[in-house]
């Protein structure tokens, strides 16, 4: 077959799979018709077109946004409004696709955060939620999580059945996330129904620490332009050498997509999740010493839990206006529930405890949001114009209040140090509401990706956030009302004069308003409202930070490996700072910096061996603070703070890596590992200064797993976490009384089957 009528019939094939979506099998039979039917063809040149189309195919069950025949490279971003591949995207990226995920043992989004470079973890706290809560380049980003491109509000757990990858965006990202943002975003990408092929997995796993885990994936095509898929979970274990520390999970992930004529697709999903937990809250640092009291669980069997859920709809509508202009627009409603009493033990005397205290606290977050967009890509004067014109509207309303819990002695619960209070199985009672919020957002965002020529592009955005902030204090009997602006930009230039390879530069910006953290209400010093006992809280500016980043991206091995590399520096401005953490603030009088370098690698290093590679070398400044050596703490006998500036950001670490490889032995046999590093950490309060008492010391923690494939249907995946059973540290509460311990030693084996 001549090379000419071979592109042909395949051009043929992908304009009919693009116009009537249809099975693997019924595209590959049309391509090899269209090329019969323009010559006749020898048995050998038959075979070949078939391989020409199974290498770009994809399947059924299979990362769309993966790079072919690289399971740890991802291609491109699912966000619509990120018009480039990620090797042509100015800004640092990271990416962990299915394959990734599925093969790192990980199920949970904050231990497959917390091992990249650049991500640490906070401890729930007395002025915010205990639950998943990230700090990405040393900033707070527990409100900046977003599903399938929409944001996610509520602090809760977040599991990973239904992923197909996840997102990571460094630096401040305003145009495209919104308000926050500061050293990034997270954004989760679902599993959806898809048209190309009905399968049905099933995976169950058994594990020490009595690790129970059934996942379900079923894909159905219903006809020509309809399909349906279900995922499903339940999953139950303890802590690795903490029970009764443990978790239960059960989640559903039901989607259906429908091509309802050539040019618009409607797809909807419904998720819902149960968490049922009981937290561990480890260890204490010894503020004298420096070094760390270790004693078993804290956790009452009677009283204590940690229960999240989430309920969450959303509708997706496609529709192309014509060759060159797409609309898309997504709504979403969702409920989200985080409730907890959380014990830990009070103080230490000759490295016993000495008493216990409780967290205890109750979130309940509904809220809606709308994104449409329009991606318009065509020539304008001589040049490729990529450019989203985009609306946003999110309403959040959140109540939160407290539990008492009934802390009388009864002895009925084993008390291994004999506190003097003992043990309690007391009852928990449920309070009102102490706070209410209402925080409306309305943005709208215009972006340009221009192609200037071979070798430049050219990325410019800028987005406005107008939002509405009614925050009502049971407890104070007062309302604290307020609206402002916010007015974000982004600019990226590409340089790619090399066939595989570019250098960029960006500029971006990000703002946080007074307030922004959902979970604090009036805590001042975890986010929350500064100001709140005056109306100087009207007049607090938004936080404000800007990043300047400049890197490298080269895309090697034929497409199927990506090295990048990237200095950045990110200034944040007009800093609130919490004044003991209550209602009143100090005013925008704080100013950080973080600076670094961050390296990167995904793909296929060599036919067999796949890796993902990252590690981050930073270094971070408190500029500027009201805390200067001369500020008297209230209250406290005029007992002075020390002086914040030149200290370090807390619970930020300065050097953090992770490496994961994979090697593809024989056909059927798949082996490899997984190494994170991290260097020590500093407790204190977030935005405020490191700690020089309470510190985490550095950690090396080793993951391994092997696969191995029986046939087409059936394999089996072994996995060994933390191998070297290190003992080591992810958190720690700005008091050294909470310090989370990483997951100890642990060994599971899953049977999947497919048909």
């Amino acid at each position: 077959m001549s090379h000419q009528k071979m592109e042909t019939a395949f051009s043929l094939r992908s304009e009919f799979a693009e116009k009537s979506p249809v099975s693997k099998a019924g595209t590959l039979a049309f391509a090899i018709s269209a090329a019969l039917a323009t010559q006749g063809v020898y048995a050998e040149e038959v075979t070949l077109d078939k391989l020409m189309v199974e290498e770009q195919g994809i399947a059924a069950d299979g990362n769309p946004y993966a790079e072919p025949d690289a399971p740890y490279k991802a291609k491109k971003l699912s966000d619509s409004r990120q018009t480039r591949d990620i090797a042509d995207t100015p800004h640092t990226m990271t990416v962990m696709t299915k394959e990734a995920i599925a093969e790192s043992g990980k199920t949970e989004l904050k231990d497959l955060l917390s091992a990249q470079p650049g991500i640490t973890l906070g401890t729930g706290e007395g002025g915010n939620s205990f639950g998943d809560r990230y700090i990405i380049r040393g900033y707070e980003a527990r409100s900046d999580i977003f599903t399938d491109g929409l944001r996610e509000p509520g602090l809760i757990t977040r599991e990973t059945f239904a992923l197909e990858q996840i997102e990571i965006s460094k630096g401040p990202n305003s145009t495209f996330a919104g308000r926050g943002s500061t050293g990034g975003s997270v954004n989760t990408v679902t599993k959806k129904a898809n048209m190309d092929d009905t399968f049905t997995t099933v995976e169950a796993g058994l594990g020490t620490d009595k690790y129970k885990r059934v996942t379900l994936d079923t894909n159905q095509v219903l006809s020509s332009d309809t399909a349906v898929r279900l995922n499903m979970l339940y999953t139950d274990s303890d802590t690795p050498d903490r029970a009764p520390a443990g978790e239960q999970r059960q989640g559903v992930l039901a989607s259906v997509v429908h091509q309802a004529t050539e040019d618009l697709k409607v797809s909807a999903d419904y998720y819902h999740f149960k968490a049922d937990d009981k937290t561990d809250t480890g260890y204490a640092i010894n503020r004298t010493t420096g070094g760390v009291n270790k004693y078993d669980p804290a956790v009452q069997n009677g009283s204590d839990f940690q229960r999240g859920e989430a309920d969450v709809f959303t509708v997706t509508v496609n529709y192309d206006i014509s060759d060159d202009i797409r609309l898309e627009n997504k709504t979403r409603w969702g409920n989200t529930k985080n409730e907890y009493v959380v014990t830990t033990y009070s103080g230490v005397s000759d490295n016993r405890p000495t008493g216990l205290r409780n967290f205890t606290g109750w979130q309940d977050n509904d809220y809606v949001g709308n994104q449409t967009n329009f991606v318009i890509d065509k020539d304008i004067a001589g040049m490729r114009n990529t450019i989203v014109a985009g609306v946003e509207y999110g309403k959040e309303s959140v109540r939160s209040g407290n539990y008492t819990v009934d802390t009388t002695a009864t002895g009925a619960v084993d008390d291994p140090y004999n506190i003097d209070n003992d043990f309690w199985t007391g009852t928990v009672t449920k309070n009102s509401a102490s706070s209410d919020l209402d925080l409306t957002t309305v943005s709208v965002y215009l972006m340009d990706t221009v192609t200037v020529n071979d070798w430049l592009e050219v990325f410019g955005g800028v987005r406005y956030d107008r939002f509405d902030y009614k925050l009502h204090s049971y407890s104070a009997d007062e309302n604290y009302n307020y609206d402002d602006g916010l007015l974000n930009g982004h600019l990226g230039l590409v340089f790619s004069p090399w066939e595989n390879g570019n250098v960029y530069a960006s500029w971006s910006t990000s703002s946080n308003i007074n307030g922004g953290e959902a979970d604090a209400g009036t805590n001042c010093g975890y986010g929350g409202l500064c100001n709140a006992d005056s109306d100087a809280y009207k007049n607090v500016k938004p936080e404000e930070s800007v990043n300047l980043e400049v890197g490298t991206k080269w895309n090697l091995m034929d497409e199927r490996l990506l090295l990048t590399a990237a200095l950045f520096q990110t200034t944040k401005d007009n800093v609130l700072e919490g004044a003991d953490y209550d209602t009143a603030g100090s005013g925008n009088t704080g100013e950080n910096r973080v600076r670094g370098i961050e390296l990167g690698l995904s793909g296929n290093i060599t036919p067999k061996l796949s890796g993902q590679f990252g590690m981050a070398i930073m270094s971070s400044e408190i500029l500027d603070s009201y805390y200067d050596g001369t500020q008297a703490l209230s209250g406290r006998g005029g007992i002075t703070y020390p002086n914040y500036i030149g200290y370090d950001k807390p619970n930020f670490a300065d050097k953090s890596a992770n490496l994961q490889l994979r090697y593809q032995a024989t056909p059927q046999f798949a082996f490899g590992g997984t190494v994170t590093y991290s260097s020590e950490m500093s407790g204190g309060q977030p935005d405020g200064a490191a700690s020089d008492s309470i510190k985490l010391p550095s950690y090396t923690v080793y993951d391994m797993f092997a696969t191995y494939d029986f046939s087409r249907s059936l394999s089996v995946t072994a996995n060994v976490q933390n191998l070297t059973d290190e003992e080591y540290y992810t958190a720690v509460y700005r008091g050294g009384s909470i310090v989370y311990i990483g997951d100890g030693r642990s060994a599971k084996v899953s049977l999947k089957y497919k048909f």
